[in-house]
């Protein structure tokens, strides 16, 4: 039977000899009917429920052998019946001290097995200090079985483990010193290297170590892993002493080791992707794109740039792939240039299985960090003749939005588009870019030898047999516009394009024969044509539809992080994961895409008011009652607006205003915003404010955390943009009910929250990304107001979000013949303000130096010629306005470290303004408890709307109300 059924036969007889067979007394069929009950019944089998006395008995019997076949069959099945009636005597078996080593290591994984597929049943409340007693066993074996179902309790509660965590440290120093290792379990050298990934493993899933001296110890061992790892010929040794440094590897991320180590990191990481090795190279490439998510790193991983882009020729896909993800991430303003430059060399030899992402990614990483508009406009250009096949329309699009907002553009546009219809063969996506530039501003190129009307039509004409269907109805308002333009018309290009009019007027598709019949009939009507078909308006600013379509497609592989990784490996029968889809694109019933909540016009805003506050799952965003907005796909796409709540007289209303100032608008403010109204019995774990004020440090790491649930957050920013996930996890096996979460922005952020799920089910994490676009420059902050339902507890939570003045700073390296000219430019208030600052947190100055640079202003040694100055450097970034150079002064008295003189210029005054408060809150120590509302610092001299209505639209003026 067994034979039968490893051919791959379905064996439905005998089940019933089979399961008879485990209560006989001889070994050889006790042995056969486990080994065929494992292999032949699942664990919802009703048979099973037969064996359940007879498994019981081996278990607690004396037969050490029988017990060994028990356990095993119990693993392997792993039934909710098993684990209701077997897993106490599991237990005991574990912990006993009489039973052989052998033993229990089944035990334990058998516990382990059990615990994963019902965790629900199995009881492990008070094994803290039994699992601290089993990380002490001196049997290897033992141990890391051991450390297995430690990572999958630590996994599921780690607030209750802690005492297990120095234990964790000295199993790794003890293997780290080889002390102890049988030669049995040492592995090419290499003691146990099975048992130190696991250890590692399970330290990652505490949020952070405070003990020093473990911290200490821990980063001993670390640095030996790391300093001890190197490439040899032997493969077997190579597997296992890497599988050992990337765990490291991680846990280094995982702890924001200081920045030497990371450095180091990143240094290994280059040596590893210069190897002959494919295996190496690709998970030296994996590594370094996850280092990137690491604050402070990436100057160091852009030294090995050139080795990247080598990667990119390498023959096997994977690699490519690995090296592709690496330089779109590690892509910015100073090296976009020679990325996106390498990117379409290696178009024009790239595999059909590589164009469409490669040809996504550089458009926008084009988009995105563009000196200037010309080149951006060369870039797609040349993206679309190398690989026309593989450019979405979504691509030229975004190329003609530009060329028609900025008129210093449209000639060169022009110019280039006439330049590549010169060519023989084009693609067809560059017939339509070109047709439609040349149409629109063909014009401004009428003095220039080759581009009279009749040459462009000339050109342009030649091209129409070779195109589709789509492309001709774009030929024939190409046709229009150039008609339109010659002046005086010309009868002999007139005839021709008429000809071209009345060829088309009878053609079967719809399209093409409207537009026919319309321009024929329009260019008959002389001097009106030019009102008619005029050059098309302005496109509305909005977020770029590349950008949307990349976060749709791209696989999370570069941004996950190891500790969502171990997650999804140890939780994945309960987990689940949002914003995700499946390869086939099929949607499955329980995935949560990210959704879009439509806005409403003015009418249906005042409506709204009328009907009084919603409270769904959404944003509070400003909404200009002055002028409607005329961009109905932007209206369709953008922000839900809601108004205030309605019965308000006018005194109420200057209530909610003057409440508007009393509301702290400063990082240094508390985290948490209490209401008086809210009445929570569940204490949040931790300092809300000392994990907020980290975030505005960091770009990951956990905002909140109560007995029920845990909220994290990852972040990244580029320019005026940032890409916020929210991870929602729940730590209980109940679900969490009636979840609602709002954001409340600031009216200088535009904040898009996804759909978030009412329940969240047990041990599961939901994702919820947050799209940021910075509008102007200020200091206040987002509100997330949080609430869900657990038994009989309700939960609100007001969380400030981390996403800060500094978030939309770039640090900028400027020399002395760069900054001296730009200081002098600015010349006095309001674009250079100086303010001398007292009660400053004593420091040293490279402790100051140090503050700077970590919220991204760059400070630049030598430059000032006193050494007891600082002189740092930024550029800010905003929606309104263009990156803006910011340049910071600082003059200390080395006698008196209190106090200092500060002077901050850039070419806004409001950005100088908000610049120089933000940094002085930075440096002035103030308890939180003794900040009184009205010793706020006063706002810059900008005017606010005082009408009540205004008032009621600003999210900042509702919030105070909602206070």
């Amino acid at each position: 039977m067994l034979y039968i059924f490893m051919l791959g036969y379905d064996v439905d007889f005998g089940h019933m000899e089979a399961v008879s067979l485990i209560s006989a007394p001889k070994y050889p069929e006790k042995q056969v009917g486990y080994i065929v009950t494992s292999c032949l019944l699942n664990e919802n089998h009703d048979f099973l429920r037969l064996a359940i006395n007879t498994v019981r008995n081996d278990i607690i019997g004396r037969n050490e052998t029988f017990q060994c076949l028990a356990l095993t069959m119990v693993g392997n099945i792993g039934g909710r019946d098993f684990a209701e009636s077997l897993a106490p005597d599991v237990q005991k078996l574990l912990i006993s001290s009489s039973c052989r080593p052998l033993v229990r290591k089944k035990a334990a994984l058998c516990l382990l097995r059990l615990f994963r597929k019902n965790p629900d049943v199995v009881n492990v409340d008070g094994w803290v200090d039994r699992m601290a007693q089993l990380l002490d066993e001196r049997d290897l074996g033992v141990l890391t079985s051991s450390m297995s179902l430690l990572v999958a309790l630590v996994s599921n509660n780690h607030e209750a483990y802690w005492s297990c965590l120095p234990k964790c440290v000295k199993t790794l120093e003890r293997l780290a010193r080889n002390q102890d290792i049988p030669q049995e379990y040492t592995y090419y050298g290499i003691p146990s290297p099975w048992l130190q990934v696991k250890t590692m493993r399970a330290l990652q899933y505490f949020p952070t170590i405070e003990d020093p001296n473990t911290r200490r110890s821990l980063f001993e061992v670390l640095q030996r892993i790391l300093m001890g790892t190197d490439v040899v010929k032997n493969v077997n040794k190579n597997n296992a002493s890497h599988a050992v440094l990337f765990e490291a590897l991680a846990l280094v991320m995982h702890l924001d080791a200081e920045k030497e180590m990371m450095s180091q990191c990143v240094a290994l990481l280059g040596k590893f992707i210069a190897v002959r090795e494919p295996n190496i190279r690709y998970l030296g490439l994996e590594n370094m794109t996850r280092m990137l998510l690491v604050t402070d790193v990436q100057d160091i991983i852009k030294r090995h740039q050139a080795q990247i882009i080598t990667s990119l020729k390498d023959p096997d896909i994977s690699i490519r792939r690995r090296a592709l993800d690496l330089l779109y991430g590690m892509c910015d303003i100073t090296n976009a240039k020679d990325i996106v430059e390498e990117l379409l060399q290696y178009l024009s030899t790239a595999e059909f299985a590589m164009r469409e992402e490669l040809s996504l990614k550089a458009a926008i990483l084009a988009e995105k960090f563009a000196p200037d508009l010309s080149w951006y406009v060369d870039v797609i250009l040349q993206l679309i003749d190398k690989a026309g096949d593989f450019v979405s329309d979504d691509i030229w699009f975004r190329v003609v939005q530009f060329v028609t907002n900025n008129e210093d553009l449209q000639p060169y546009a022009a110019a280039k588009a006439r330049e590549y219809l010169d060519k023989p063969a084009i693609h067809e996506t560059m017939v339509k870019v070109s047709a439609y530039l040349l149409g629109e501003f063909g014009h401004l190129l009428a003095r220039r030898p080759g581009c009279s009307p009749k040459e462009l039509f000339s050109i342009i004409h030649e091209k129409l047999p070779t195109v589709l269907s789509s492309t001709i109805p774009i030929l024939l308002s190409t046709y229009a516009k150039i008609l339109m333009h010659t002046q005086p018309p010309d009868p002999e290009l007139q005839n021709q394009i008429w000809g071209i009019f009345n060829k088309y007027e009878s053609c079967i598709d719809a399209e093409i024969q409207q537009r026919a019949v319309e321009y024929h009939a329009l260019s008959r009507k002389g001097a009106s044509l030019m009102d008619i078909l005029a050059e098309m308006p302005k496109f509305p600013e909005r977020q770029s539809a590349l950008i949307k379509k990349a976060e749709d497609t791209e696989v999370d592989t570069a941004e996950q992080s190891a500790i969502k990784l171990r997650a999804q490996q140890q939780m994945s029968s309960a987990l689940v994961v949002t914003d995700q889809r499946p390869a086939n694109g099929t949607p499955s019933g329980i995935q949560l895409s990210l959704v879009k909540v439509p806005s409403m016009s003015i009418n249906e805003d005042q409506n709204m008011a009328e009907q009084g506050l919603s409270h769904e799952n959404g944003i509070l965003s400003k909404v200009d009652p002055q002028t409607p907005s005329a961009d109905l796909l932007g209206d369709l796409l953008g922000p839900l607006a809601i108004e205030g709540p309605p019965g308000t007289d006018v005194q109420s209303q200057q209530n909610i205003v003057s409440g508007l100032e009393n509301v702290p608008n400063t990082v240094e403010a508390a985290a948490i915003v209490p209401v008086e109204e809210q009445t929570n019995s569940v204490q949040p774990i931790g300092s809300i404010a000392e994990r907020f004020h980290a975030l505005c440090l960091k770009d990951s790491g956990v905002l909140y955390e109560d007995p029920y649930i845990q909220i994290g957050i990852k972040a990244e920013w580029r320019a005026h943009q940032g890409r916020v996930v929210l991870f929602l996890g729940n730590k209980n096996t109940s679900p969490l009910v009636s979840v609602h979460a709002i954001i409340l922005p600031p009216s200088h952020l535009k904040i898009e929250l996804s759909l978030v799920p009412d329940t969240i089910p047990p041990r599961a994490q939901v994702q919820c990304p947050l799209e940021v676009v910075n509008l102007r420059p200020s200091r206040d902050v987002a509100v997330l107001d949080f609430s869900y339902k657990f038994g009989n507890n309700m939960v609100n939570a007001k969380l400030r979000l981390p996403a800060v003045l500094n978030k939309f700073l770039h640090p900028i390296s400027v020399s002395g013949d760069e900054f001296f000219p730009q200081w002098r430019s600015l010349s006095g208030p309001p674009l250079k303000l100086q303010e001398v600052v007292r009660g400053v947190r004593p420091m040293p100055l490279l402790d100051m130096a140090n503050l700077f640079n970590s919220f991204r202003l760059m400070v630049s040694p030598g430059l000032d010629p006193n050494p007891n100055n600082l002189v740092a450097s930024t550029t800010y970034y905003s929606e309104s306005t263009r990156p803006m150079l910011c340049l910071i002064r600082i003059e200390t008295d080395p006698a008196d470290r209190t106090q200092l003189r500060m002077t901050v210029a850039s070419g806004d005054p409001t950005l100088t303004f908000e610049l120089k408060e933000f940094i002085k809150e930075q440096l002035v120590s103030i308890p939180t408890a003794l900040r009184s509302p009205m010793a706020a610092t006063p706002a810059p001299p900008i005017p606010q709307p005082t009408s009540p209505a205004a008032a009621l639209t600003d999210p900042g003026a509702m919030l105070a109300g909602l206070l």
